[in-house]
């Protein structure tokens, strides 16, 4: 019993194989069994190199006086606040 099965699904896998190239169309494959080799491509090929463009890094805004000043003033009052709750 176990044999047949095992024959049986070689017979399925090996079907299944022959499907699958027939449908992807490797047809030469399916009728001859052997692997057909792709023929290079004859076109030139340009190379040109990658120039990679460099942007300007933009300088992060110096903080004034006044801002620092304001969010000192913003995190006293959170703490303040935080040690109240």
């Amino acid at each position: 019993m176990i044999f047949e099965a095992i024959v049986v699904g070689v017979i399925l896998l090996a079907v299944g194989y022959w499907a699958t190239m027939f449908v992807m169309g490797r047809r030469d494959d399916v009728l001859h069994g052997k692997f057909v080799e792709e023929q290079p491509d004859t076109t030139p090929v340009r190379f040109m190199p990658h120039v990679a463009r460099v942007r300007p890094a933009q300088a992060a805004p110096q903080p004034d006086r006044d801002s620092l000043q304001a969010l000192l003033t913003v995190i006293k009052q959170d703490l303040h606040d935080a040690a109240r709750s």
